[in-house]
């Protein structure tokens, strides 16, 4: 059982460790069931044998992770569409370097990058670059010795630098673009909104086979300002809109009398143009969209 100096000290890196998680698995359920073992795993170990306690519980957290991925892997093979990370409502108001970091790898954008990587790739890197944890610590969580992990952090690293998703624009210039998206939607214009649109921008949405989504992302500016101004203002233009923070970043949420049916975040190359609208309409990712603190 936990004296008091053991429960205060997990409830200090619980928000560690869902953080992790939740960038890992893209799922706040699975990663909340993830830290939930790693508390119940906490509380039977024999604390006197742990030397470095903050270690010991990244590495059971990290484990427990690829063991989930492992394990839904059959579940993502066979999802309807394309996949998005279970939006957050975040509350985050970076005053140092280190917190704007962690801010902008909670990003849609960052964390669909990551979920092209391999689990170990996508472990490595998040302990490395974003939570600070030398190469010898990743080795035993990992289970592969310092110079794998290294090899392994640098490839994620060459990866996520080349699509230029660790970004951080300014919220002047997102409010801007939440101004024209939202402008674009309810009056059918794209006017105002088709200059902040990169050429190469995508639209994709995430329904999970549940209710009416695009199974393929839309590509390229001209087809991603149509699809907004004729399918979207059709779509949402008598939706409740409410400005709300989503993982880090200025999106919306959108109702329908009442009852949330989507949520929209977006994502900037790295002169602050948009590069990647993202719509979250899968009810099983929206049942629990409130504010939440991880790190």
């Amino acid at each position: 059982m936990l004296n008091t100096e053991d429960s205060c000290l997990f409830e200090e890196i619980r928000p560690r460790l869902l953080g992790l998680a939740y960038r890992i698995l893209g799922s706040l359920a699975d990663a909340e069931d993830v830290v939930q073992d790693t508390f119940i795993k906490w509380q039977k170990s024999d604390r006197e044998k742990i030397q470095n306690e903050r270690a010991w519980l990244t590495t059971v957290c990290t484990r427990r992770c690829l063991d989930e991925l492992r394990a839904s892997h059959r579940s993502r093979v066979n999802y309807v569409g394309g996949w998005l990370p279970e939006p957050l409502h975040t509350s985050i108001s970076p005053d140092t370097s280190h917190e704007l970091e962690l801010a902008s790898s909670l990003t849609t954008a960052f964390l669909v990058v990551l979920d092209r990587l391999t689990p170990k790739e996508r472990a490595a890197y998040l302990l490395h670059e974003i939570f600070d944890m030398p190469y010898k610590e990743i080795s035993k969580a990992l289970g592969l010795n310092a110079s794998a992990c290294r090899k392994l952090a640098s490839r994620a690293k060459v990866h996520i630098d080349n699509a230029t998703v660790r970004n951080s624009t300014p919220v002047e210039q997102q409010n801007k673009l939440l101004d024209a998206f939202h402008d674009a939607v309810t009056n059918g214009s794209i006017d105002h909104l088709a200059g902040l649109l990169s050429d190469d921008i995508q639209l994709r949405a995430d329904g999970g086979g549940k209710v009416a989504a695009i199974l393929e992302a839309v590509k390229g500016k001209d087809a991603v300002a149509v699809f907004i101004a004729d399918k979207l203002h059709r779509y949402w233009r008598g939706h409740q809109w409410e400005p709300v923070e989503i993982n880090g970043g200025c999106g919306f949420l959108l109702r329908d009398q009442g009852t949330i049916t989507a949520t929209v975040s977006f994502g900037y190359d790295n002169q602050g143009v948009l590069s990647d609208i993202f719509v979250m309409r899968n009810p099983d990712k929206l049942n629990d969209f409130e504010i939440i603190t991880i790190l």
